[in-house]
C-alpha cells in the first residue's frame, strides 16, 4: 500500500498536477500557518459563590442544588431550557429570573461588578427588594453568584452575542422549531372544509354537523402531527420563498459555527453539616454597691445575611451595631474603673450570634440563662435590654418596643432621655417611637428585642430603619461604603449620652439637656473606622462563622480587654429535631470551556467527508494520467508494409 501511495505521489509530482497539489499541501499548509487558540481563550476559571441553602424549624429555604455542567446562555436566548443562563446585575430583575426558572434553566449565574460603590443606588435599592423574594422559595436549579473580571466578561459578551441572534439555540433546537415552523405555516393554510375531511368524527360534546373554532381545529392538527406549536414562531410568507430559504441557511450556518461555553463546577452536591456551633460572647460590668442592683443589657448581633453567605460582609446590619456596642464597652469600662464614677448598674453585653437566623443565639442564651441556671444577671432585677441594629446610616433613629414602656419605670426614663439628648444636642436627628407587636404566628421574629419580650424582659431595638422589612437588613450590597463614618459616630454620642444620663439620673440632679457628657474627642472616630474595616473585611454569614475561627477569638480579646468574665456560649441544634440545618458547598470554582455546538461536529464530518472524496477523486485521475501512453509508430517499417513483412 506503501509502494502504490508512493507511486502515486511520483506521478502526481511528475504530471505537475496543481490542483491535486493543492488539495493535498493546502490543510496541511493551514495547521502550520493557524496560530494555535491561546489557554485562556479555551477555558476560564474563576470563584462563584453558591445563593444561601439552610433549614429553619423545617422549611428550607434558597437553592437546593449545588452541581453545574451545562451550556452557557444569556437571558436573551429564545431557549433556556437546560442551560446556564449568565446574568450581570446591571440587567437583572425578578421578572427575568423568573421566566429563567419557569424554563427550566439548568443554573442561573448572575454577575456582580467589582466595585459596589459604583453600582448605581436605584439598581442597589431595587437588588435589596428582590433579595428576601429569592429566598422566600425553595429552588431547585443552582443560583450562583461571580465578581466579573475581564475574561468572564468577555464570556458574557459572546455568550450575549450568540444569544441575542437567531442562531443561538442548538442543531437540534433549530430542526424541531423549523419543523414547527412548516407545521404552523401548512396549518394556517389548511381551510375549515380540508380540516372537516381530515377529522371526520367531530369531538365528543358536539352535535353532529357542528364543529369546534379554528383555534381548536389549529390545536389538533398540530397535536397529530405530533408536535406542540411553538408561540412566537412566525412561518414565512410563503414555502417557496427563496430569501427565507436563504435565512435558514444563514442561521444554520451560523449555529454551526457560533461559540459557546460550557459551565461546569469542581465541587459536589450539597449536604447538611452536622454539629455545626452559634457561638455568642458575653461579658459584664459589675456595678458599685451591693448584690440585688439593676442590670442593664446591651445586645446586637454580629452576623451578616445575603443572598449569597461568602458575599454577606453586614456593613450596616449589623457591623454597625456591633461597632456601637465595642464603643460602649470602652467609654464605660473607663467610667466604671474610678470609684467616683462607678455607678450602682450592673452592665451586661452579649454579642449575639445566628441574629439572622431567628436569633437561635440570644434564644438559647435566655434558656440557659433562665432555665437551667440558679444564679444569672437575666434571673434578678433587669432594668431593661437595648438591641443595637442598622445605625450607619440616615438621619433618623426608632425605638422599636414591642410594649410602650410604662411611664415611671427605667425604661420610659430611657425613652425620655433620648429624645431630650436628640433635640437638644443633634437637632437633626429624628427620632421616633414605633410600636409593633409580636407576631407569633410568623416563622421569624422582627427584631432582637422580641427574644427577649417573649420572656417577659423589657427590651427595645434602636435602628435607623422605621420597618424590620427593608431590604438593608439582609442584602449582599450592604457593604462598608453604605457606612458613614460620622453618622455612626454621631449615633455612638448619642446613645452614650442617654444611657449615661439614665445610669447617673442627670436629669433629676439637674444637669442641663444640651450639656454633652462626652465629647467628640472622647468617642474616638478612627476607633470604630477601624472596627468597622475589620467586621467588613470578611464575611461574617452564620454558616461561615466558626467557634475556632479568628473573628471570634478576635472579638472575644477585644470584649476581654475592657471587661469582665467574658466567655463564649455555643449553641448546637438538636439532632432529632433541629431548629436550623446549614449547608455546605457554598464556595466553589467554575471553569467555562470554550465549545462548538453539535451541528458543528456534523458539519465538520460534512466537511473532511468532501475533501477526502475531493482527494480520492484527484488520486485515480492521476492514477489514469500516468498510466495512459502516447501512440508511437514503430521505427524501421516502410509506410504500407504488412505486419508480418511480406509485400
Amino acid at each position: 500500500m506503501l509502494e502504490e501511495a508512493g507511486e502515486v505521489l511520483e506521478n502526481m509530482l511528475k504530471a505537475s498536477c496543481l490542483p491535486l497539489g493543492f488539495i493535498v499541501f493546502l490543510p496541511a499548509v493551514l495547521l502550520l500557518v493557524a496560530p494555535p487558540l491561546p489557554a485562556a481563550d479555551a477555558a476560564h476559571e474563576f470563584t462563584v459563590y453558591r445563593m444561601q441553602q439552610y433549614d429553619l424549624q423545617g422549611q428550607p429555604y434558597g437553592t437546593r442544588n449545588a452541581v453545574l455542567n451545562t451550556e452557557a446562555r444569556t437571558i436573551d436566548a429564545d431557549v433556556l431550557s437546560r442551560r446556564c443562563v449568565l446574568m450581570r446585575l446591571l440587567d437583572f430583575s425578578y421578572e427575568r429570573y423568573q421566566r429563567a426558572l419557569r424554563q427550566s434553566a439548568g443554573a442561573v449565574v448572575i454577575i456582580l461588578p467589582r466595585a459596589m460603590a459604583a453600582v448605581p443606588q436605584d439598581v442597589i435599592r431595587q437588588f435589596m427588594e428582590i433579595e428576601p423574594e429569592m429566598l422566600a422559595m425553595e429552588t431547585i436549579v443552582p443560583v450562583y453568584f461571580a465578581v466579573e473580571d475581564d475574561a468572564l466578561l468577555s464570556i458574557y459578551e459572546q455568550t450575549q452575542a450568540a444569544s441575542t441572534s437567531q442562531g443561538s439555540a442548538s442543531a437540534a433546537e433549530v430542526a424541531e422549531f423549523s419543523g414547527c415552523d412548516r407545521l404552523a405555516h401548512r396549518a394556517e393554510n389548511f381551510d375549515s372544509s380540508s380540516l372537516q375531511r381530515r377529522f371526520a368524527k367531530p369531538p365528543s360534546g358536539l352535535k353532529s354537523g357542528q364543529w369546534p373554532s379554528p383555534l381548536w381545529q389549529h390545536k389538533r392538527f398540530i397535536r397529530s402531527c405530533g408536535h406542540t406549536p411553538v408561540p412566537e414562531r412566525h412561518p414565512p410568507s410563503s414555502p417557496s420563498d427563496d430569501t427565507s430559504h436563504g435565512h435558514h441557511d444563514c442561521v444554520l450556518l451560523h449555529t454551526a459555527t457560533a461559540n459557546g461555553f460550557q459551565m461546569v463546577t469542581s465541587g459536589v452536591q450539597s449536604k447538611a453539616v452536622s454539629d455545626w456551633l452559634i457561638t455568642s460572647v458575653e461579658g459584664r460590668l459589675t456595678g458599685l454597691g451591693g448584690e440585688d442592683l439593676p442590670t442593664i443589657v446591651i445586645v446586637a448581633h454580629y452576623d451578616a445575611f445575603g443572598v449569597a453567605p461568602w458575599l454577606s460582609h453586614g456593613a450596616d446590619s449589623n457591623g454597625s451595631g456591633i461597632s456601637v456596642l465595642l464603643e460602649l464597652t470602652r467609654l464605660f469600662s473607663r467610667l466604671y474603673t474610678y470609684k467616683r464614677t462607678h455607678a450602682a448598674y450592673n452592665l451586661l453585653f452579649f454579642a449575639s450570634g445566628g441574629g439572622k437566623f431567628n436569633y437561635q443565639g440570644t434564644k438559647r442564651w435566655l434558656e440557659d440563662n433562665l432555665d437551667h441556671t440558679d444564679s444569672s444577671l437575666l434571673q434578678d432585677n433587669v432594668a431593661f435590654v437595648l438591641c443595637l441594629d442598622t445605625l450607619g446610616r440616615g438621619d433618623s433613629l426608632h425605638l422599636h418596643v414591642s410594649k410602650p414602656p410604662r411611664e415611671g419605670t427605667l425604661q420610659h426614663s430611657f425613652l425620655r432621655e433620648l429624645e431630650t439628648v436628640a433635640a437638644h444636642q443633634f437637632p437633626e436627628v429624628r427620632f421616633s417611637m414605633v410600636h409593633k407587636k409580636i407576631n407569633l404566628a410568623e416563622d421569624i421574629l422582627a427584631w432582637e428585642h422580641e427574644r427577649f419580650a417573649i420572656r417577659r424582659l423589657p427590651a427595645f431595638t434602636l435602628s435607623h430603619l422605621e420597618s424590620h422589612r427593608d431590604g438593608q437588613r439582609s442584602s449582599i450590597m450592604d457593604v462598608r461604603s453604605r457606612v458613614d463614618s460620622k453618622t455612626l459616630t454621631r449615633n455612638t454620642r448619642l446613645i452614650a449620652e442617654a444611657l449615661t444620663r439614665v445610669i447617673y439620673n442627670l436629669t433629676e440632679k439637674g444637669t442641663p439637656p444640651d450639656m454633652p457628657v462626652f465629647t467628640e474627642q472622647m468617642i474616638q472616630r478612627e476607633q470604630l473606622d477601624s472596627v468597622m474595616d475589620w467586621l467588613t473585611a470578611q464575611p461574617r454569614a452564620a454558616q461561615l462563622v466558626g467557634k475556632d475561627g479568628t473573628f471570634l477569638s478576635t472579638l472575644q480579646h477585644h470584649l476581654g480587654h475592657y471587661l469582665k468574665e467574658v466567655r463564649p456560649h455555643h449553641v448546637k441544634a438538636d439532632k432529632r429535631d433541629p431548629e436550623f440545618v446549614f449547608y455546605d458547598q457554598l464556595k466553589q470554582v467554575m471553569n467555562a470551556y470554550r465549545v462548538k455546538p453539535a451541528i458543528f461536529d456534523l458539519l465538520l464530518a460534512v466537511c473532511i467527508g468532501a475533501y477526502l472524496g475531493m482527494a480520492y477523486t484527484a488520486v485515480q485521475v492521476s492514477r489514469g494520467l500516468g498510466n495512459t501512453r502516447p501512440f508511437r509508430r514503430p521505427l524501421g517499417r516502410p509506410e504500407g508494409l504488412p505486419v508480418g513483412g511480406v509485400a
